[in-house]
């Protein structure tokens, strides 16, 4: 059976856009939609009550409460050991966890779109300058994304820098240039607002956010998507860090001959500044 996340997904796009407003509140508050009732939910997204019951009922739910029944379920069901060894270990966590990451490595790999990935590659090749954007918890990921690509290009930046507002940095992007914006779920008020900006203007935006993120990935020219599944309450990020490892590496290779120089360069910079161990 399809599981709910997936069914609301398939079915977004013919959703009214009452009922898309529900549907994004879900995907951005997927881990505590257990704990909400149907007047929560309805109050929480903006919409009636009669909306919400109407959504569920397009789902195949004959009452709100068997979709909270199967999340509950879901979540309740352990997953069995994969080995012998996890079994003299006695831990089931672990084994869970190891099953679950490699879902969401399996996920993002099979989803990938080998020209859309193309064209993104070229882009971080050719773009006279990359701008990337995360906040909250896809800082850190934005700004491994921005050390790597520094690797084997110039011109790569993060914005805005901590504490600083968005307007300065943003009225100087051109069509010429490239922007990242890493948004998982949960993410600010302010990406929507910016990604509809940047689409006005013509800029090459690329998403890097998690598969339910509708209303994102309308409003770019490209997205890759990383699963943040868990087995427990905090997300797991190692799908969206092996993105952006795939991302590092072919751009590398797309700019070889430049790309090994400038490593190199950044070597001896290394060793002149005696700034890490070489051993």
């Amino acid at each position: 059976m399809q599981q709910f996340d997936e069914r609301l997904k398939n079915h977004y796009p013919h959703l009214s856009p009452q009922e898309q407003r529900v549907a994004d509140f879900i995907f951005d508050h997927f881990d505590d939609l257990i704990s909400y009732n149907s007047a929560e939910l309805a109050r929480l997204s903006g919409v009636s009550k009669a909306t919400v019951s109407r959504l569920f009922k397009r789902l195949g739910y004959e009452k709100y409460k068997e979709m909270r029944e199967e999340l509950r379920t879901l979540r309740q069901s352990g997953m069995p050991l994969t080995d012998n060894r996890d079994a003299v270990q006695g831990n089931t966590l672990l084994s869970r966890h190891y099953r679950q990451e490699m879902a969401n490595l399996t996920q993002w790999v099979n989803a990938l779109d080998a020209q859309q990935f193309g064209e993104v590659i070229q882009s971080l090749s050719e773009a006279k300058r990359i701008f990337i954007i995360g906040m909250r918890n896809a800082y850190p990921v934005a700004l491994h994304l921005r050390q790597q690509l520094l690797q084997a290009r110039e011109q790569v930046y993060i914005v805005p820098q901590p504490g600083q507002t968005l307007a300065e940095e943003l009225v100087d992007i051109t069509r010429e240039d490239m922007v990242v914006v890493v948004a998982f779920r949960r993410r600010p008020r302010i990406i929507l607002p910016l990604l509809q900006q940047l689409q006005q203007q013509d800029i090459p935006v690329l998403a890097l956010c998690e598969p339910q993120a509708q209303n994102i990935r309308a409003l770019v020219r490209w997205q890759l998507c990383a699963p943040l599944d868990s087995v427990s309450a905090f997300d797991s990020y190692a799908a969206a860090m092996s993105v952006i490892n795939l991302l590092a590496n072919a751009l590398l290779h797309a700019c070889l001959s430049l790309g090994r120089q400038r490593i190199h360069l950044i070597a001896g910079g290394y060793r002149q500044l005696d700034e890490l161990e070489q051993r």
